[in-house]
């Protein structure tokens, strides 16, 4: 019994992450990608889901490596703070020259999945640098 109510404990708490990553996400964005995403825009759908897709990846290996529930739960935060951070520097810092967000408003899918791809490396970058 204590097994299952811990892997509900992790789930639950993986979710929450998610939910909390998606929030965050789009908190960095000047558009509702949820309204995007309903019109069709799957230039907005990929530069979200593969932000939680890195997240996810980030919180499969938090779980295998960390001592309990709550380190676990801090470094997923850590995990969603760069995300959003990596995103930041590739928008201003990498491609000055492109607005990314504008883009991908406009549905530029090579740069929407461009982002997909990014936010997935991100994440397993950083999912490898946790298990040191």
């Amino acid at each position: 019994m204590d097994a299952f109510l811990s892997f509900l404990a992790h789930t639950g708490t993986g979710f929450a992450l998610i939910i909390l990553g998606l929030i965050a996400f789009a908190l960095t964005t000047r558009f509702s990608e949820r309204k995007l995403i309903t019109e069709g825009n799957l230039a907005v759908a990929l530069k979200l889901w593969g932000k939680a897709i890195g997240l996810a990846i980030i919180i499969y290996t938090v779980w295998s490596g960390s001592t309990s529930l709550m380190d676990a739960f801090i470094w997923g935060l850590i995990g969603i703070v760069v995300q959003v951070v990596a995103y930041l520097i590739i928008e201003f810092i990498l491609t000055p020259k492109v607005n990314l967000a504008n883009e991908v408003e406009k549905g530029n899918v090579a740069i929407g999945f461009s982002l997909f791809s990014a936010a997935i490396v991100v994440g397993i970058v950083v999912a490898a640098s946790l298990t040191y």
